[in-house]
C-alpha cells in the first residue's frame, strides 16, 4: 500500500516546527527540504536542511527534480522529487513542512495529499513571534511580514487549516486530523 502525502504549511514564524516536534502521531517519515541559505548556527545539514549551492539547486530544476521549490530572499528552497516517491512508494508516510508557494505545487501535482495550513492568531502575533526567534534582521522580518499577508489569503486551496493559539491544542487538533486521514 502506497503512503500518505501530508503538506503542512504557512507563514514563516507561525510555529510549524514547534508544532511537528510536539505531535504524538508520529507515522510519518520527514522530508528533509533542501536550500541555498547559509546555515544558522545550531543547524545540521542532512538533519535540519540539506544545504547545497545555488548552481546544484538549478541545476535540479533545470532537470526537473524538484517536486517543488520557491525562492525568497535571494535563496531557494525546495523537495527532491526522487526521495519523496520512493518513500510514498515504499508504503510510508511523508511528512513535508514547506513554505507556502511550494504546498500550492505540490497539492496541484500531487493526488491524495493530506494539506494542512497553520495560521497565526494575528499577523501581530506572527511578528513578535518572527523578533522573539531572533535569527533574521528587521528587514526580512518585514519582507516575512508582507510575504504572510499574501500567503494568509492561499488558505482555501488547503484541506484543514488550524490557528496556531495554544500548542497542546494545535497539536491534538493535528494528531486527530492524521490519524483520520491515514487510519479512516
Amino acid at each position: 500500500m502506497k503512503g500518505k502525502l501530508i503538506v503542512f504549511s504557512g507563514p514563516s514564524g507561525v510555529g510549524k516546527g514547534t508544532i511537528r516536534e510536539n505531535m504524538q502521531f508520529n507515522n510519518y517519515v520527514y522530508s528533509i527540504s533542501s536550500t541555498t541559505r547559509s546555515q544558522r548556527d545550531g543547524e545540521k545539514d542532512g538533519v535540519d536542511y540539506n544545504f547545497i549551492t545555488k548552481e546544484k539547486f538549478k541545476n535540479k530544476i533545470a532537470n526537473g527534480e524538484m517536486l517543488e521549490y520557491a525562492e525568497f530572499c535571494g535563496n531557494f528552497y525546495g523537495t527532491d522529487k526522487a526521495i519523496v516517491q520512493k518513500t510514498l512508494e515504499a508504503g510510508k508516510n511523508v511528512f513535508l513542512e514547506i513554505e507556502c508557494q511550494g504546498a500550492l505545487q505540490v497539492i496541484e501535482k500531487m493526488q491524495d495529499v493530506i494539506s494542512i495550513f497553520i495560521l497565526p492568531p494575528s499577523l501581530e502575533e506572527l511578528e513578535n513571534r518572527l523578533i522573539i526567534r531572533n535569527t533574521e534582521s528587521r528587514e526580512v522580518i518585514d519582507k516575512r511580514l508582507e510575504k504572510a499577508s499574501k500567503e494568509l489569503l492561499l488558505k482555501g486551496h488547503y484541506k484543514y487549516c488550524i490557528v496556531n493559539d495554544q500548542l497542546d491544542d494545535v497539536v491534538k487538533k493535528l494528531d486527530t486530523i492524521l490519524e483520520k486521514e491515514i487510519y479512516g
